[in-house]
């Protein structure tokens, strides 16, 4: 075939070149309208950028499905017990005395275990929500920052799947059945994965959250309205679940668990003596974080009378509006052994995953050796009320 010919047969049709001016023309940087209008150059910020555990709340927040960071953040009908629990820390006051503290010891034994500081992680539920590994990842966060985590009983995994995911210590909490069977098959595998103790939840979880039932319509899937008549056989939406159990039923589980058992819960020394009465190892002095009875207490405001009522025959742990290393100060002066945190440790979790988890349970744990050293205050045993000025209503 003639040179020409070849050319003119290899060369570009009218469509092809028609298409390539097209792609060109669409390529150009003139072209405005080809350009996306919404530019966000907002960023998630490197892990430590943070500085306190409310920075991890706003990345958990950004990073979050809506529904998801919802049900970590609210609390039961219009959340004034939530809002109580944090409000009550600012009742509280710190006197410290001019002594100076070059570091102090934080270590604590608490049923025969050592642990690093007197804080632990609060059983709550769901972690999948928040990241693909769940409470895997936050079992890894909290065993790299010398943390025990105690595990709920409606985790994403099952407990013996928690605990290979890392060799920290674990607790595990137990709501009650009325299976005595179901019950005792959850006890037995909860122990058999290395539990150390088991925490009885007692204060009745509510059924119905405003915030989600307003939110139901803004995020990605509509979620449907509770039914108003319920399966259950009484008038007021209340799960046949809940409400039933008494100390009777803490009696006939007490057989069943081999290591050391706390009731959760307790907001009154009437049932803190009943603890004792009914031979509980230790008083969880909670209100689910404001997610139980609204109108409630705060916690903090019922710690004094419950720890006088348990005179330092059992541990005291307390949980509910922990945010601060001051805030566990606070709570360990007026006579709490340990505190727990909930929300912190979900956020930390939520925005990093494990990592997320360590840093900010470490956060708090340098912000309290901090305020430990300023309060003048070289170990545990020597946080008590002189410590603090408080002025409840």
């Amino acid at each position: 075939m003639p040179h020409l010919e070849s050319t003119w047969t290899h060369s570009l049709t009218r469509r092809d070149a028609a298409r390539a001016l097209a792609a060109f023309a669409a390529g150009s940087p003139l072209a405005l309208a080809q350009q996306d209008p919404f530019r966000d150059h907002s960023r998630v910020p490197a892990i430590d950028e943070l500085l306190n555990a409310f920075d991890f709340e706003a990345v958990a927040y950004a990073k979050l499905p809506r529904q998801a960071y919802d049900y970590t953040a609210y609390g039961t009908d219009g959340e004034f017990t939530m809002r109580r629990n944090r409000e009550a820390f600012s009742w509280v006051d710190l006197t410290p005395c001019v002594q100076s503290i070059a570091k102090p010891d934080t270590a604590l034994t608490l049923f025969g275990k050592p642990h690093a500081f007197p804080i632990l992680l609060s059983p709550t539920a769901g972690h999948l929500q928040l990241h693909p590994a769940a409470e895997a990842a936050t079992h890894q966060g909290a065993t790299a920052a010398r943390t025990t985590m105690i595990v709920s009983n409606v985790a994403s995994l099952p407990i013996n799947e928690i605990a290979a995911a890392a060799p920290g210590p674990l607790w595990f909490q137990f709501y009650p059945r009325e299976d005595l069977t179901a019950a005792r098959d959850t006890l037995d595998r909860a122990q058999a994965a290395g539990c150390q103790a088991i925490v009885v939840t007692v204060d009745q979880q509510a059924p119905v959250f405003e915030r989600d039932l307003h939110g139901r319509h803004l995020g990605p899937i509509a979620r449907r309205l509770p039914a108003r008549q319920p399966a259950a056989a009484n008038p007021y939406r209340i799960s046949d679940r809940r409400l039933w159990y008494s100390w009777k039923y803490l009696d006939q589980i007490r057989e069943m668990v081999k290591v050391p058992m706390l009731a959760k819960g307790i907001l009154t020394a009437e049932d803190a003596r009943l603890c004792l009465e009914h031979g509980l190892d230790g008083v969880y002095v909670s209100n689910h974080g404001g997610r139980s009875l609204d109108y409630a207490p705060a916690t903090l405001e019922v710690l004094p009378e419950i720890v006088d009522a348990v005179a330092g025959r059992v541990p005291v742990i307390f949980d509910s509006g922990i945010r601060r290393g001051t805030d566990v100060l606070k709570a360990l002066a007026l006579g709490a052994t340990a505190v727990c945190l909930g929300r912190v440790p979900r956020w930390g979790l939520g925005a990093y995953g494990a990592p997320g988890v360590q840093r900010v349970v470490e956060i708090l744990q340098a912000e309290f050796v901090q305020a430990m050293a300023a309060a003048g205050r070289p170990n545990l045993a020597a946080l008590n009320r002189t410590l603090v000025r408080t002025d409840f209503p």
